[in-house]
């Protein structure tokens, strides 16, 4: 097997490998593990209440280890986030060149999390302290796609290789004169309404916490209204968002270069998957198409259902 989860063959077939493996590793079933989503992550849920993350990012053996010592943190201040699985001790696991971590289950309810719920906790977040304890900053939100142009030559041509590697520079000197008015705080980073779960008691949790880091909070906000440009939330979704967390992104002056830069990371994990994955290389060139024509409204997909 290649040493990269994300390499030309066959994406699922090398996330249920990995998962195979490590779960012999550690010492736990993988018979009739059912795969929850496939995106940046590979995400499993084992017949045990075990959920298994393979994450195949360049950066997530450095990352790993802090996220599971935030998500400890977190949850022994009452925060409402998900929890390491524990009895798994030696984590996160190295294998076949993806990053392994085991997190406990949480059994969902049937009604679904809301914008409103995650504004609530991202205001409750962004409030609190920060860890005691060294974290990455958000110095660079576009480090990891600059990188990964530089490390997939192949998946791009040469004019959108050029063309994107430029506004990857500018936006990366755009948004180190962002007018933040805020103190930096302790960011989740990834902080979309598909990353809250409701759990079956009611109360609502936040999970993937992989690019959790300090840094300004208007980058945990302006998921929200890409969700809204992009992704299908509706414009009482992200009003209802904004009314929760107390504060309209909308209203300030660098939230167009902030969506601009977030609309350019989002590729990211497209030009990583390509090759193996046939949705990711035609989301890529849709994504891409919709930058360099200044397309602002046309939908961009998470996964492979329209």
């Amino acid at each position: 097997m290649s040493n990269q989860l994300t390499g030309a063959t066959n994406l699922h077939q090398r996330a249920y490998q990995v998962l195979n493996d490590v779960c012999r590793l550690v010492g736990l079933d993988a018979a009739g593990a059912e795969l929850l989503r496939l995106r940046s992550n590979a995400v499993f849920k084992l017949r045990a209440p075990i959920i298994v993350r393979v994450a195949t990012a360049p950066t997530a053996a450095e990352r790993l280890p802090a996220v599971l010592a935030v998500t400890r943190w977190l949850a022994d201040r009452g925060f409402p986030t998900v929890r390491p699985a524990d009895e798994i001790a030696a984590q996160p696991v190295d294998i076949h060149g993806a990053t392994v971590t085991f997190w406990r289950y949480v059994p969902a309810a049937d009604a679904p999390a809301t914008t409103a719920d995650l504004g609530r906790l991202l205001r409750d977040l962004h409030a609190g302290p920060t860890p005691p304890f060294p974290l990455r900053t958000m110095a660079d939100p576009l480090g990891s796609i600059r990188a990964t142009v530089q490390h997939h030559p192949g998946v791009l041509n040469h004019d959108d290789q050029t063309w994107l590697s430029r506004r990857i520079h500018d936006l990366s000197e755009a948004w180190k004169t962002l007018p933040s008015q805020r103190p930096s705080t302790l960011l989740h980073g990834d902080a979309w309404i598909d990353n809250l779960l409701r759990h079956q008691d009611g109360h609502v949790v936040l999970g993937d916490w992989d690019s959790v880091a300090i840094g300004p909070c208007e980058w945990d906000l302006i998921h929200s209204y890409h969700g809204e440009r992009r992704f299908g939330l509706s414009v009482s979704d992200v009003d209802e968002f904004a009314a929760a967390y107390g504060y309209d992104l909308r209203n300030w002056d660098g939230y167009e270069t902030l969506m601009q830069i977030r609309e350019t990371y989002a590729i990211g994990i497209h030009i990583r998957n390509a090759p193996g994955d046939p949705f990711s290389r035609r989301e890529l060139a849709h994504r891409l198409h919709c930058l360099q024509t200044s397309d602002t409204h046309t939908r961009w997909w998470l996964k492979n259902a329209h």
